[in-house]
Order: structure tokens, then C-alpha cells, then sequence
């Protein structure tokens, strides 16, 4: 299959955008400033995902931060769903994968959002897997085969840099974007050879499959990808102490996932639907930082003084460039500038 063309552009994209979250969004105005009871509202956007997003909402830290606040969760399946959403001033918060995210700053429109926040990094909880008994040992052994993954997503740009790193090319195999669950059914027909995936589904794709490589692999050598947490620029201008209190939900979060892993696993199996013993072992496959971490220099950065995030993402783009995903790669100005820093980390504390 030829490489990926760059999409379609942002004025397709804001078209098909109020088609692909209309359902998850019906009754929310386009500004969000408030509901019919006049109490202000904030519009999250979340993945089933193993995270402290997942404690964030089920145990209602946000509401305790913002009493007079009401806040709706709006699941998605893909960062791409999240970005036409983001276009159709559907959301004021979302989590977020870095590639992308760095697709979202790119271009002649950027999207008009800002990251504030790492939700974690991604390790094993996502991840290459073979079916067994196709011949697939390695990532060279994809040439020829039909191999799935969410198109613009972080697994989509990891399965780019296996790709790469093995010696093949995109028109080497037979890229298939599919959404996770419809990854699963495909694997359940043997429609597709192998995936690049998240939990849950990576899990059970592993029932069935051997696993090639991971997230956590291809960022030690050199191509990391997280889960990043955006926030609307109209927020920003409105409402920035609700970002304040989110952040510290999201850094309580954080800090429960380490000081009381029992009920986190508790948590997580509730919101997902899963066993505890599922929910512990998909959060122990991936790297959640301490809020801390977070605000230091090796990831998010502070107030005026960006991290090693504003490389990672940089370096992101020009790799989605160089594979023809997207036209262009921002300027590190440009990168620069979607980030949101400010009152960190004063407000951690």
C-alpha cells in the first residue's frame, strides 16, 4: 500500500466533525461556557484506557475541586476523533496521544488547543502483536501482510518507526485503519495479520498472538510516545483557575495510582468492565510519572521553561513528515507555543 496521504484538510475535517462526535456530544453548545441551570460546565474527553483520568472520574476528584462546576465525560476511541472534536468546539479538556497532537499543532490552521498535562507514558500497554500461526517472528516478516492499527494515533506512529527501524517501507505492507474494536472483530475473522494497539484490546489480541515489539521499546530507542492531556485555548481564555483545579484532580490522581494501588485496581476494573486481576496487570504496563516528574525538565517543564516534551513532540512532527502523514512539521516556535505552563508547579502543591 502507498504511504498514507497527509488527510484531509482542516475545513473537511471540521465538516465531518460534528458527524463523528455529535452522539457523544448532543446538548453541549459550541462555547461551554455554562448550562441551562447557569452553573458552569467543563467537557472532558477520556479514553478506556488505563490512566488517572479513570480515578479523576469515577471517584469525582474534579468535582470536589470545582463544587459549582458541571462536568461531563465524553468517551473516545482515537486522538482523531479528539481532534475533530477539538475543531468542532465540542471539548475543553481531553486526553490526548503525542502524535496526535503533534498532527493537531501542524498545518496552516493549527488546532486551537494547548497541552497542560502528561496522563502517562506508553510502555507495554501498547504494543505490536503477530497472529500465531501466520509465520510472523519479527517486524521484517510484515512485509507482504495486512497489519491494523488506529491511523493517527500513537500506535500508528509507532508502528511507523518498527517499520522503519526493520528496513521496510509503508508500501511494503497493507496498512488497515481500524479502531479498536473494530481491530479485534478483523483479528477474530483473521482479516488482518497483526496490529498495533492499547489496552484492553492489546490484551486480547495477546491471547492469540505473539507480541513484536512495544511502545516501551521503540521510545528506548528513541521514538517515545505519551498520553497527553489539551486544553482549549477558548478554556484558557476564560477559565483558567478550572485548569488549575484539573490539574491538581489529575495530580491526586497520580498520586493515588502509587499510594493506594488496591483501589486503584478497583477503579480501573470498574470503569472498564474488567477483572481486578485484568485491571492490575494492564497498570502495571504502564509508566505513570509523579506529578512532580511531570512538571520537571525531563517531561512537561514549568512556567517559561519547557521540558523535554517540547522535543519529543517536535521531533514527532518531522518524523510524520518525513513519512508523508503530514505536509509539514511545525517550527519549534510554533511547537513552543501549544504549550500551557503556566502556574506550574506552584499549583501542584
Amino acid at each position: 500500500m502507498s504511504p498514507v496521504s497527509p488527510g484531509p484538510s482542516r475545513r473537511l475535517l471540521l465538516a465531518g466533525a460534528l458527524a463523528a462526535v455529535s452522539a457523544a456530544v448532543t446538548g453541549c453548545s459550541s462555547g461551554g461556557a455554562a448550562t441551562a441551570g447557569g452553573s458552569r460546565r467543563l467537557r472532558i474527553g477520556y479514553f478506556a484506557f488505563p490512566s488517572g483520568d479513570l480515578l479523576v472520574k469515577n471517584r469525582k476528584l474534579l468535582e470536589k475541586e470545582l463544587p459549582g462546576y458541571h462536568v461531563t465525560w465524553i468517551k473516545f476511541d482515537s486522538g482523531a476523533a479528539v481532534n475533530q472534536a477539538f475543531l468542532g468546539r465540542s471539548l475543553d479538556i481531553a486526553a490526548l496521544g503525542s502524535s496526535p497532537f503533534a498532527r493537531g499543532i501542524s498545518g496552516s490552521s493549527p488546532i486551537p488547543y494547548k497541552v497542560a498535562w502528561v496522563l502517562d507514558v506508553a510502555g507495554e500497554n501498547e504494543a505490536l502483536v503477530a497472529r500465531k500461526g501466520s509465520g510472523i517472528t519479527d517486524v521484517a516478516g510484515l512485509e507482504g501482510r495486512t497489519v491494523a492499527t488506529p491511523f493517527a494515533s500513537t500506535s500508528h506512529y509507532s508502528l511507523l518507526a518498527a517499520l522503519r527501524t526493520a528496513g521496510l517501507k509503508t508500501s511494503d505492507v497493507k496498512l488497515v485503519d481500524l479502531q479498536p474494536q473494530a481491530i479485534l472483530a478483523a483479528w477474530q475473522r483473521g482479516d488482518i495479520d497483526a496490529a498495533y494497539v492499547w489496552l484492553p484490546t492489546l490484551d486480547e489480541l495477546r491471547r492469540t498472538g505473539t507480541q513484536l515489539t512495544s511502545s516501551k521499546e521503540i521510545g528506548a530507542a528513541g521514538k517515545p510516545t505519551l498520553d497527553l492531556a489539551v486544553v482549549s485555548d477558548e478554556l484558557i481564555a476564560r477559565d483558567p483557575g478550572a485548569i488549575d483545579a484539573w490539574r491538581k484532580a489529575q495530580a491526586r490522581a497520580l498520586r493515588l495510582l502509587k499510594s493506594d494501588p488496591d483501589g486503584s485496581v478497583t477503579v480501573v476494573a470498574a470503569e472498564l468492565g474488567i477483572s481486578a486481576s485484568d485491571a492490575r496487570a494492564q497498570l502495571g504496563q504502564g509508566v505513570f510519572l509523579t506529578p512532580e516528574q511531570v512538571a520537571s525538565p525531563d517531561w512537561l517543564g514549568t512556567d517559561g521553561a519547557p521540558g523535554k516534551l517540547l522535543t519529543y513532540v517536535t521531533d514527532t512532527a518531522r518524523f510524520l513528515a518525513e513519512q508523508r502523514q503530514i505536509d509539514a512539521a511545525p517550527a519549534v516556535d510554533a511547537v513552543r507555543k501549544a504549550f500551557y505552563l503556566k502556574g506550574l508547579p506552584d499549583v501542584l502543591k
